[in-house]
């Protein structure tokens, strides 16, 4: 294990407690929503915020122990951190900024120079290298500050939202570019996002934290394929339910019935999961092979491309997608009515 780092942290009505183990060559994406403690700690594996309790060890060395009285100082920390807005010196070229790391490890000034150029060709901005901050794109500035970051070779690399400030366009060719810098990269690599698609595209694995505490951890697949919170179900567009079961019967809060395929015997409490593309949506009550008809009121309509997805309200709001022509075919809008069906082979159920 490379990084082991167990965070307790107090910040006026926050409580931040989470572990998080991070082995060399891994790249982990801390995935949550604003508030939910991520950068705090990022912050406090990086020695800029003292923990209050637990303790952050780096291939065995202890970096922080508050109950020891252990705390190695930023600076002698063997990190690298890419902040949210980069950071960069105004009053230094790009070659001066990736420098600075290097000549505060004690390099010459023409080593570090030389070094710096090497890597702000391996970023492509060899020809930037004179270029101060002010007249970079945010591209280019994310670019010298992962340079910067990786050219003092950090047996740990911190990265704090690393493609917030950079417009849709600029996100998507530099999301495809730091994928393949951590590929290159040594050491373990943490990069924390509320971006789903940042998360998913860079991770080897993500871990979700909600409210201080860590809610759900895996693959992409296995988030995709599990989700445990109503967060998490958001992010991947799906609708989660928690339910009692009992043979072919899933029992929702508010004793709404689905009747589901329990092909694993599953019993007691589950999640109920559903895809919004399994709903079918009807002006009148269906016939057919469905097993699990609702009347529903249409609360919101919203299109995107060929697409809509339409959120009904009932015994449970639920979320459902259907072309944009069936909007325009079954008159769907705010507050119309509306019938729903989903078959039983189309409900995921799993443990709780």
């Amino acid at each position: 294990m490379s990084l082991d780092a167990d965070l307790g942290v107090d910040l006026d009505r926050f409580e931040l407690a989470v572990r998080l183990q991070v082995e060399d060559g891994e790249t982990v994406v801390l995935l949550g929503p604003n508030g939910a403690g991520k950068t705090t700690a990022l912050r406090a594996i990086a020695g800029l915020h003292p923990l209050d309790r637990g303790r952050v060890t780096l291939d065995g060395e202890i970096l922080d122990d508050p109950e020891a009285g252990t705390l190695v100082p930023t600076e002698r920390r063997p990190i690298g951190v890419v902040f949210q807005n980069y950071l960069l010196f105004p009053h230094l070229s790009a070659r001066d900024n990736v420098a600075f790391g290097l000549r505060a490890h004690g390099a010459s000034r023409a080593a570090a120079r030389a070094r710096a150029d090497e890597w702000l060709a391996r970023v492509g901005l060899a020809d930037h290298a004179r270029a101060k901050p002010a007249r970079l794109s945010g591209g280019q500035a994310q670019r010298v500050a992962l340079a910067r970051a990786l050219a003092t070779e950090p047996r740990v690399l911190l990265l704090d939202e690393p493609l917030a400030a950079l417009d849709a366009t600029t996100r998507q060719t530099l999301r495809r570019d730091l994928r393949l810098r951590l590929a290159d990269t040594t050491g373990a690599r943490l990069v924390v996002t509320h971006d789903p698609v940042d998360a998913f595209a860079l991770a080897d694995r993500v871990v979700v934290l909600e409210a201080g505490r860590i809610v759900q951890e895996g693959s992409v697949d296995d988030l995709q394929a599990r989700p445990r919170t109503g967060y998490v179900a958001d992010l991947i567009g799906v609708n989660l339910f928690r339910a009692v079961a009992s043979g072919s019967q899933a029992r929702l809060d508010g004793d709404q019935e689905l009747t589901v395929v329990n092909d694993n015997g599953v019993s007691g409490a589950v999640l109920v999961m559903i895809r919004p593309q399994s709903i079918g949506l009807h002006v009148r009550r269906p016939e057919g092979s469905a097993r699990n008809v609702w009347s529903a009121t249409v609360r919101t309509v919203d299109v995107l491309g060929d697409r809509a997805r339409i959120q009904l309200g009932g015994a449970h709001t639920i979320t459902a997608e259907v072309t944009r022509a069936a909007v325009n075919e079954l008159a769907l809008a705010p507050g119309a009515p509306v019938w729903a069906s989903l078959k039983a082979a189309d409900i995921s159920l799993f443990p709780a």
